[in-house]
């Protein structure tokens, strides 16, 4: 048993701050992300003894954080609340708010979750396009067009200057070139 606890406090220690990162930018709520998080391990912790192969650990927490995530819809529609984010200021520590910053990522914040997500998981977690089509249950050639289109709809909402009109009301001259 002391094996199986150590075992797992290492997977927990390993894969905590991607999990919540990751189940942030699904839910977008910091709260919510650390319910998900905990949830997700609390799960994991009960079906631990079902993993085989531990080097596919960070997949099958990834899988059970998104069935995690699928069930809080199951259960209730969560109320959406516009929030003015003028106000705001970042508690956490290394939080980065460069003006170009917040303009990605209001723009991330526009993607629908279909293009988002595979987005998400190509970048933050340096998955492959068959490790995604895995994951989500597409295709490769699906997950392949949904990255595409991600990558075309994020670059018209940051060339169009939809994304900036917080910053320029303000005065904040924005300069970026975009490949």
């Amino acid at each position: 048993m002391r094996a199986k606890q150590a075992m797992f406090t290492a997977l927990v220690n390993a894969h905590a701050a991607d999990l919540y990162r990751y189940a942030f930018w699904l839910c977008r709520d910091r709260t919510l992300a650390e319910d998900l998080v905990q949830e997700t391990f609390a799960r994991a912790w009960r079906a631990f003894d079902s993993l085989r192969d531990h080097n596919a650990a960070r997949q099958w927490l990834i899988t059970t954080l998104r069935r995690e995530h699928a069930r809080l819809f199951a259960r209730q529609q969560p109320e959406i609340i516009e929030v003015d984010l003028d106000g705001l200021e970042s508690v956490q520590p290394g939080y980065d708010t460069r003006v170009e910053v917040l303009v990605l990522r209001k723009a991330l914040a526009k993607l629908p979750n279909e293009y988002l997500e595979p987005l998400l998981l190509q970048v933050l977690w340096g998955y492959s396009c068959d490790e995604i089509a895995g994951l989500l249950g597409l295709s490769g050639g699906a997950v392949m067009t949904r990255l595409s289109r991600a990558r075309r709809k994020l670059r018209n909402l940051l060339e169009t200057g939809e994304c900036q009109s917080v910053f320029v009301e303000k005065g904040v001259q924005l300069h970026h070139e975009l490949p």
